[in-house]
């Protein structure tokens, strides 16, 4: 049974468990493990009071009597136990199932074996200790649930705290935070996410209650756990290296639960309504929903929901990261595409005449181009520059008018302040609006006319100084619709790169070079006011970041060719200096308008105990991080170059993002001005404007925009603008949609990173194994960083087997008997030999990449040293056949076994869908998007004022 299973997990440790569930898995043992617990007609609550042992034993004495039914009563069952009273009281109660000693059981089927009455023995004695145990911890699993008035009034008090329950799903064994939901004034410095740490007394709480705990004084504070641990069966496990200690709680009391989610969220199974709905989705992704959790309980009930797709298939694992991330991606309605403009060739799309009179021209007068990454779709900014006639430069940024297309509290509108953003991910993308927008007639392409809301500056002709500023609704045509590399090469001087500009093409040479020599004088003059404007900036303390960004390089039939870590261009810079000056200055204007009602983005000062270990690797390379302010932090990792190894001011850099807290969306009329600030730009004010296609917060900054503009006129304001409150829960709201983008991303990245490498065989495929640079040190490994890659991982320097790493005269490393020994910039694996082999902070190893697969979560990408010299690739031209045939089969590679998969899968999965058809929750659109989007609905207030 499997609770007997878990009895021995639980009370005889890890190791026995592991030996048990390897017999059953032997098939020379003719056993079979029945998930009684899983099973309804088998499942039994536990009663109140009643003793963990008590109940394991009624539970396996109901599945018994099942089982002997379930076999039409032709089949005796014989049910072994050491528990007198369970043998009086069960013994006789169904014919047919006997219930009996293990003495008894030893006598008849091994009457002559010494060593079947020794294991007796130490079943007694395990036993006694057990009961010892129990009688402890006078047979509590959990404790009780508070009243609810006593929880109130604990918040009040401060004893207890508020939050949202949020679990590593890899680590939900081990710990779990609880995100701030509302402390209470005696706690207003405690920012922290609250630490649950350890395995006892779960309280039956899962990811995304509502939950109050206690908190620990803060000398039983406790660090998280670091990424290398291997084996977790306690809290001291080999490699667990805490971090600094953060606030701890006590286990949490659930005030309300979540609804839907995935079962890798759990801290347990759930008991499902069907034996048979078990079976069949055993090898799927699903989505469950809990009906009930009893008190007394140590499972959940719930019932199957739907399948998300099979296990390690892309698009079963596509699926499960948007339901991790509550990521609702159903096409848009029929009511809301009525409310489009159409553009179509029998009915081509037009400026109005109205909106001529309106809006300033700027199709004649102004050389507006944009400049974006290739195959860029969504294009929302575009940038102009030129020469006025008093000598001064006018600066223009130009960004697409959606508004002008999305009324507030149109259906639209609702559906995009819903989804709150795009979903940008490794292959795909999930838009905010609807293409005829968001590719179409919001997107500043080439050569056609469009609305735009600008932002012009004019110019010193010298120093750049800003003189005036004009904000206003505009009418354009870009010119040039570039890529970043192509701008780059004209910024360069490189004009060769003229062939891949398609409005240049078909010009004869004459008009090609003097149009030529008026957009490389554009992008040279928008570099040099860009250079100006960081510089600016630069004095302020504006801390230029790293993060590991990878790009997942596809082709025209969505195949991989390679996996890109991002390489940053002076353009981007220029860019970005653009739209941040534009921010800038709409987050000004609108303030000082609406200075209770205008949505910023604040970026708070990061805690100085999050930059302890950017410190201590910095000193271990000779340099001193001043991180007193982000003036000091900037000119600190300017400092810190070493020239024989540009990678470590990349790992440097990267380390102070991580440090970093989050940026989010606020209204100023519920923060005091003075954190306004953003910490990491160096701006007193600043906010999102330059992206409505993608992003809602950059749609409600528009309309603020043009409700100040009209207010400067003295006219009156079309706009609704949201009151304080209001806007303060949108913004709730759309920083926790961002959050879930960012982490599908990242997931999205990280899932193809593990299907290219996974088909490889990393002992034979040479671009498993690359160069890579340990940036961390743990207690039995290091945390490597792959250039080539963007990949970060941990490499183990001691096994499962108790064995360390050694390096012989060849430098290819080894296993061998031996001890770590770590200190703060280094680690010594040292063999019972005497041999030795230290690693240090940014030493260059090679890596071997592999693919660590897992049932229950998302595979992984494993790293092994290999050796601890760097990887020498013997022949240069070699290495760029390699990445040349990377970049045109990666993505490849991953969809043709990803098709031959689902080919060899597909009789076996129409038997399945028929199934499903009769088991799944609803034979339509299902029950789980439903209630998704009541859900968000339920955000949204709309009532009084929505159109008819």
């Amino acid at each position: 049974m499997q609770t007997a299973c878990q009895a021995v997990q639980h009370q005889r440790g890890r190791r026995q468990y592991n030996k048990l569930r390897n017999l059953l898995k032997d098939a020379r043992h003719d056993c079979i493990l029945f998930a009684n617990e899983f099973q309804q007609h088998c499942y039994l609550p536990r009663e109140r009071g009643e003793s963990m042992e008590k109940w394991q034993t009624r539970s396996i004495y109901n599945a018994a009597v099942w089982y002997y039914h379930h076999c039409q009563d032709r089949m005796p069952i014989v049910m072994v136990t050491e528990d007198e009273e369970a043998i009086q009281q069960y013994g006789s109660e169904t014919e047919g199932v006997f219930v009996i000693s293990f003495k008894n059981y030893l006598d008849n089927f091994w009457p002559d074996l010494k060593a079947a009455h020794e294991l007796y023995d130490s079943i007694l004695q395990s036993r006694q200790e057990r009961e010892n145990e129990s009688q402890e911890s006078h047979g509590k699993e959990y404790p009780e649930h508070l009243p609810l008035e006593v929880l109130e009034a604990g918040i009040k008090s401060g004893r207890y705290i508020q939050g949202i329950l949020n679990v590593n799903k890899h680590r939900a064994q081990i710990e779990a935070f609880v995100r701030l939901q509302g402390a209470s004034s005696k706690d207003s410095g405690l920012i922290s996410d609250i630490l649950i740490h350890g395995m006892k007394a779960r309280n039956r709480s899962i990811h995304g209650d509502v939950v109050v705990v206690e908190l620990l004084p803060k000398n039983e504070w406790k660090g998280r756990i670091a990424a290398l641990c291997e084996n977790d069966s306690d809290d001291k496990a080999l490699g667990e290296s805490p971090s600094e200690p953060m606030p701890t709680g006590k286990p949490a009391w659930k005030v309300t639960p979540a609804s839907i989610f995935l079962v890798e969220l759990l801290f347990s199974f759930l008991v499902l309504d069907s034996c048979f709905i078990f079976s069949f989705v055993q090898d799927f992704r699903v989505v469950v929903r809990i009906d009930s959790w009893e008190s007394t309980s140590v499972y959940p009930n719930g019932h199957f929901v739907r399948v998300l797709g099979r296990i390690g298939d892309l698009e079963g694992e596509i699926a499960t990261i948007l339901v991790e991330n509550s990521i609702s991606v159903v096409p848009f309605s029929e009511a809301q595409m009525c409310e489009m403009p159409v553009n179509t060739p029998e009915n081509p799309w037009k400026v109005s005449p109205e909106e001529e009179q309106e809006r300033k021209d700027l199709r004649k007068t102004h050389l507006v181009f944009s400049i974006d990454p290739k195959g860029c779709e969504d294009v929302d900014d575009t940038l102009s520059v030129r020469t006025l006639n008093n000598g001064n430069l006018e600066l223009g940024v130009h960004i697409a008018d959606v508004t002008h297309f999305v009324a507030p509290n149109s259906y639209i509108d609702v559906e995009a302040r819903t989804r709150a953003t795009t979903y940008y991910l490794a292959d795909r993308r999930y838009d905010m609006l609807p293409s005829i927008l968001s590719a179409d007639l919001c997107s500043l392409l080439g050569g056609v006319d469009r609305y735009a809301v600008s932002v012009m500056w004019e110019l010193d002709e010298t120093s750049y100084e800003i003189k005036k500023v004009w904000y206003g609704r505009t009418i354009i045509r870009s010119a040039y619709k570039l890529f970043y590399e192509a701008a780059q090469e004209l910024l360069d001087g490189n004009f060769s790169i003229v062939d891949d500009i398609p409005e240049l093409k078909d010009l004869d040479e004459k008009s090609r070079q003097a149009k030529l020599e008026e957009l490389v004088w554009a992008i040279g003059k928008l570099t040099d006011i860009a250079r100006h404007i960081r510089a600016k900036r630069d004095r302020c303390g504006a801390l230029e970041l790293e993060g590991v960004e990878v790009r997942v390089q596809l082709d025209e039939k969505k195949n991989i060719h390679d996996l890109i870590p991002k390489q940053p261009l002076e353009v981007h810079e220029t860019v970005a200096e653009c739209m941040i000056l534009a921010n800038h200055w709409v987050a000004k204007k609108i303030w000082e308008n609406f200075p209770h009602q205008a949505l910023l983005r604040q970026h708070p000062s990061p805690h100085q105990e999050f930059f302890s270990e950017l410190r201590e690797c910095a000193k271990a390379k000779g340099f001193f991080i001043d991180t007193r302010s982000n003036k000091t932090l900037a000119d600190s990792l300017d400092n810190a170059n070493d020239p024989n190894d540009p990678i470590v001011n990349r790992l440097l850099r990267s380390m102070a993002t991580q440090a970093m807290s989050n940026a989010l969306y606020f209204s100023t009329g519920s923060c005091a001005e003075e954190e306004f600030h953003h910490y990491g730009l160096a701006l007193d004010k600043y906010t999102h404007f330059t992206s409505p296609i993608r992003r809602y917060s950059d749609i409600i900054v528009h309309r603020l925009l043009m409700a100040a503009i009209s207010k400067d006129k003295k006219m009156e304001m079309k706009e609704n603008l949201l009151s304080n409150k209001d806007l303060e829960e949108l913004c709730r709201h759309i920083n926790n949609r961002n959050r879930a983008a960012q982490h599908s991303q990242k997931q999205s990245t990280e899932l193809f990173q593990c299907m290219y490498f996974k088909d490889k065989d990393p002992e034979t495929e040479e671009r498993c194994i690359s160069d890579g640079v340990i940036y961390s040190i743990r207690t039995n490994g290091v945390l490597v960083f792959i250039p080539r890659f963007g990949i970060k991982g941990a490499a183990y320097l001691k096994n499962k087997d108790g064995l360390v790493i050694s390096c012989g005269p060849d430098s290819r490393s080894e296993w061998k008997p031996g001890s770590l020994q770590r200190f703060q910039n280094k680690i010594i694996s040292t063999t019972t030999a005497g041999q030795s082999v230290t690693f240090h902070l940014f030493d260059h190893v090679t890596v071997r990449i592999s693919v660590q697969a897992l049932r229950c979560h998302s595979d992984t990408i494993r790293l092994e040293i290999i050796s601890n010299k760097p990887y020498m690739i013997p022949n240069t031209e070699l290495f760029h056949q390699s990445s040349l045939l990377l970049k045109s089969e990666l993505v490849k590679e991953v969809t043709r076994s990803m098709e031959e998969a689902q080919l060899a899968q597909e009789v076996k999965v129409n038997i399945i869908q028929e199934e499903y058809q009769e088991y799944c929750q609803t034979k339509g659109q299902s029950l789980y998007t439903l209630l998704e989007e009541i859900r968000d609905l339920a955000l949204l207030d709309v009532s009084s004022n929505y159109r008819t």
